[in-house]
């Protein structure tokens, strides 16, 4: 892994699942072709979860036939909650990782999974178990690891906890998620530092949910921190419903990209697939 180069997990799925009218599969399909060509580490393209939860998402397996992997290095990512939808996924060859959510609030583990997080410790587990059977490798995303709005114990040293719980089971890369915007550069610089010196063997990743206003300051304190690896959405779309400010949403691509070039730091992408990828969504999102 070269230290001057950030490694970036790009997310249409998480961009897409809240827009309640439904994108129809072939313009999904066409914009995530166009996102395997820029050359992103990785691509989080669609989930394995209950329609009903998630119905904008309900033809992943359709959008999945439809994408040409012969000409990318990306490797695709699916999104699941369950074991069920973990064997879903894995049934397909062409899934190279598998995203799990853990939350630091057992509130808001219950809101997303419907179990608590001792229920959902033992289903990572066991999620864990088949991923590996399958050749596949299992993304843990820590949400609310930065802080929650429901009133539940919070601490640091709780993730770092989790953080040793995952280990314990083989995981190897776990991101550091905040779905409300709460994070800034005093709470991300120490929780990264401290996690990444006492683990430098995982995969630490930056899923942070921002507003345009804070944003390249929080990249610029995951980056001083050590942090490689970031998850990001073009034009920062998506977002967290539960957010109290409409502007939260996911870090946009253009921020990172700027504060790459700005700092002359490597991203091995393709510009002009970039901009054919940043035209195609405003098919996506109208």
């Amino acid at each position: 892994m070269s230290q001057n180069r950030v490694y970036i997990t790009e997310c249409p799925r998480d961009a897409m699942q809240g827009i309640h009218e439904f994108i129809p599969t072939e313009t999904k399909a066409k914009y995530i072709n166009q996102l395997l060509q820029v050359g992103f580490h990785r691509l989080d393209f669609g989930s394995f979860v209950s329609p009903k939860a998630i119905p904008q998402l309900k033809d992943t397996e359709k959008v999945l036939a439809q994408l040409d992997l012969t000409t990318t290095k990306t490797d695709l990512l699916a999104i699941v909650a369950n074991v069920r939808g973990a064997c879903d996924a894995c049934f397909f060859e062409q899934i190279a990782f598998l995203g799990f959510p853990l939350s630091v609030s057992e509130t808001f583990q219950v809101r997303n999974t419907n179990k608590n997080t001792e229920q959902a410790l033992l289903e990572l587990i066991e999620i864990q178990e088949i991923a590996t059977k399958n050749h596949k490798k299992l993304v843990v995303y820590l949400s609310m690891a930065f802080g929650n709005p429901y009133g539940d114990a919070y601490h640091p040293d709780m993730v770092a906890q989790q953080a040793e719980i995952l280990k314990s089971v083989g995981i190897q890369h776990i991101a550091l998620a905040d779905t409300i915007g709460v994070s800034k550069p005093e709470n991300i610089k120490p929780l990264f530092t401290t996690l990444m010196t006492e683990h430098a063997d995982i995969e630490w990743i930056a899923h942070l949910h921002t507003t345009p206003s804070k944003a390249l300051q929080n990249v610029e304190a995951a980056w001083e921190s050590g942090c490689r690896f970031f998850d990001t959405a073009l034009k920062g779309f998506g977002g967290c419903p539960m957010a109290s400010d409409a502007l939260t949403g996911n870090l946009a691509t253009e921020t990172l990209l700027a504060f790459c070039y700005q700092n002359e730091i490597g991203t091995r992408l393709n510009k002009e697939a970039w901009l054919q990828a940043s035209a195609i969504s405003n098919e996506v999102f109208v």
